[in-house]
């Protein structure tokens, strides 16, 4: 019964080791977004992240009736990325990301995870910054 146990046991720690990395930490997608820049703050209770919004191109309609543009929050993970990012508000960017299946609170709201800025362009005359 002991050796049935421990066996069971080793299998409920191993499966819930294989969920808990699929569901946190295998990156299910990556790309590149590009849109003008929202906001990039940096917010949270315990774990300050500093999160973001771009708004694409383009217009959608979930419901009949209505116009929404195209959003997508993001996270930023690293400090320097999160910076440029609050110091450019308003130009338009191409941003490399990773998805995950679930977000993580030390790692940022949304699922979405932005690593690095390929490009950054002022939407007045279309130069590129970077």
């Amino acid at each position: 019964m002991k050796k049935f146990l421990r066996i069971l046991l080793l299998l409920i720690v191993v499966v819930l080791s294989i969920f808990i990395y699929v569901r946190y930490y295998f990156v299910l997608g990556e790309g590149v977004k590009s849109g003008e820049l929202n906001y990039c703050v940096k917010k949270g209770y315990v774990f300050k992240t500093y999160e973001g919004k771009l708004i694409q191109s383009g217009i959608r309609s979930l419901s009949p009736n209505t116009i929404q543009s195209y959003d997508f929050e993001f996270s930023v993970t690293n400090e320097k990325v999160a910076k440029t990012l609050m110091a450019n508000s308003g130009m338009v960017f191409d941003l490399y990301y990773k998805e995950y299946k679930g977000a993580l609170p030390w790692r940022g709201f949304s699922r979405y995870v932005v690593d690095s800025i390929v490009a950054m362009k002022d939407p007045r005359n279309g130069n590129i910054v970077r």
